[in-house]
């Protein structure tokens, strides 16, 4: 009953999140309720490895990223009928800027990929996007709703999860939290 309840409150804060609210919080009949951003405790889990194809051509593998590269990734988990994904895209590309010691990436799921590959085009971000045209990375992380994003150490490990729109602030605070730069 508890783990019911749980994932109850856990869906209601992913509701809130994609509800374009850029408020702090949700309200319901003037009340506050469950942040719009939660981050989850640390996973400690190893990632799902996946591959995808990016929308400039080229492709995507999680495998081959750490084996020949070993930067921790940002991952983060989008769609483009989403609006706060839509919205934290801007903060994301600014971070990934700024820390160049991380490679961040975003892929589209639960997508039309004709829809999400023109709004990735549309955007015009300088991280690699990809898109999950077989549902394969949405299966294996499971997020709770979108945006999601991970923390991926270089050893291949979630090191934590954040679900909900990202800002600046966010994105640097948990690369400090969690990478100590």
């Amino acid at each position: 009953m508890t783990r019911a309840i749980a994932l109850l409150v856990a869906a209601a804060a992913v509701l809130a999140a994609c509800s374009g609210d850029s408020s702090d919080t949700a309200t319901t009949n003037g009340l506050s309720t469950l942040p719009t951003v939660t981050t989850t405790q640390p996973a400690y889990t190893q990632a799902p490895d996946f591959t995808v194809p990016l929308v400039d051509g080229t492709g995507f593998s999680l495998s081959e990223h750490l084996a020949n590269d070993g930067r921790p990734v940002f991952l983060n988990l989008w769609a483009s009928w989403c609006p706060p994904c839509r919205a934290e895209m801007p903060a994301i590309d600014a971070a990934s800027q700024r820390h160049p010691n991380v490679l961040f990436i975003g892929v589209a799921v639960q997508d039309d990929p004709v829809a999400a590959e023109e709004f990735a085009v549309e955007v015009g971000v300088s991280y690699p996007l990809g898109i999950d045209e077989r549902d394969l990375v949405d299966s294996a992380f499971g997020p709770l709703g979108l945006p999601t994003s991970y923390l991926i150490s270089g050893e291949g490990v979630i090191i934590t999860e954040v679900i909900g729109e990202v800002d600046e602030e966010r994105i640097d605070g948990v690369l400090a939290t969690f990478l100590g730069g």
